[in-house]
């Protein structure tokens, strides 16, 4: 039985804009370290899985620049997409290459290439007791995040029977709730839904034949290679949706190492080391009198006098300046900008 670590890099947001860009997402701009997002999960995940086991699924658009970062990947690795049609059918496509190039008794570590981890040693520990979970339940499992707050941007997991020491069924999943319910969950030992999942590849082609109208049917399509096929078949649904809330095969293990899925600036303040006065910047940056701040200088200068809580990024002529507490509402702003300013990053 091998491993393989699969790694989702399709998204082309606007969450951090104006340096994200459809050419430049998020998982290719070095956010949180000075390497790239995808480039930190490559490495993170290398001590467990060989680049030659290392597959990206990514958009079309997107391949050239995903290989040239990662040129220690084989080019077949890099799976681009036909289309975007969410994450059933790209787990589907790389499930079926992995039970095509090794055997589908092989596990798979699915991750998303945009994430921030603070402990990698536990993530990589983690990873290994779902993969003996998963190979001896011939299961499903999804690493559920022991919460450290409240948080109504995340989806929740409610863990059900208990299996072993570690593991328990899923007893369902939650669409992400208001603040007060997510605090009641909390209490209730919800665990976060981190899209973190580890499997054979065999089980998870199986149930997605037996649960997913959406995918399942043209599984056979992905597994004889008419990729094309595939796509123009599927409907676009998200592994959540498609099978895991109607598979009795999931189970969940708890993970603990600092995981953060980094969704607006505003997070960065949780995840990017910060100066004595709270500051977390980026690039040639100086914060005088000012605090809580997170800055992120792509070119030239920025500097910071007497002001907190704010959002600061420059790039190449473009200044965006709003509050952490804004931060999360770009797509509103992008909406009312002219697109001479919106599309210039």
């Amino acid at each position: 039985m091998s491993r393989w670590a699969v790694i989702l890099a399709g998204g082309v947001g606007s969450r951090f804009w104006p340096l994200s860009t459809p050419r430049r997402p998020k998982q290719l701009l070095p956010l949180i370290t000075d390497a790239p997002l995808l480039a930190d999960t490559v490495s993170r995940l290398a001590p467990l899985v060989p680049a030659t086991h290392t597959l990206v699924v990514t958009n079309a658009s997107l391949a050239s620049a995903v290989r040239e970062l990662l040129p220690e990947l084989p080019r077949e690795n890099v799976l681009a997409e036909p289309r975007a049609a969410g994450t059933a059918p790209a787990l589907s496509w790389a499930a079926a290459t992995v039970a095509r190039r090794g055997s589908a008794e092989d596990v798979m570590f699915c991750v998303h290439a945009d994430w921030a981890i603070g402990d990698d040693a536990e993530f990589r520990a983690t990873l290994e007791r779902a993969a003996q979970v998963a190979a001896r339940e011939q299961s499903l499992v999804t690493v559920g995040i022991v919460p450290t707050r409240p948080d109504p941007g995340f989806g929740y997991i409610e863990p059900g029977e208990r299996i072993d020491d570690v593991a328990r069924r899923v007893a369902r999943f939650a669409e992400k709730p208001d603040r007060d319910v997510a605090a009641q969950m909390v209490k209730q030992g919800f665990l976060w839904n981190s899209g973190i999942f580890v499997w054979r590849a065999g089980d998870f082609l199986e149930e997605t034949r037996a649960v997913s109208p959406e995918v399942g049917p043209f599984v056979p399509l992905v597994s004889a290679g008419d990729i094309d096929g595939f796509f123009a078949s599927v409907t676009p649904i998200s592994v959540d949706e498609a099978v895991l809330e109607r598979s009795a095969r999931v189970l969940v293990i708890p993970g603990d190492f600092g995981w953060d899925d980094v969704g607006t600036w505003a997070a960065l303040h949780r995840v990017r080391r910060r100066d004595g006065a709270g500051n977390a910047t980026f690039g040639d940056v100086h914060c005088v009198q000012a605090t809580n701040n997170v800055v992120h200088a792509d070119a030239g200068s920025v500097v910071l006098y007497g002001v907190s809580d704010l959002v600061v990024v420059a790039r190449d002529g473009l200044t965006l300046v709003t509050t952490k507490e804004r931060a999360a509402e770009l797509k509103q702003l992008l909406d009312a900008l002219p697109s001479s300013v919106r599309e210039r990053a």
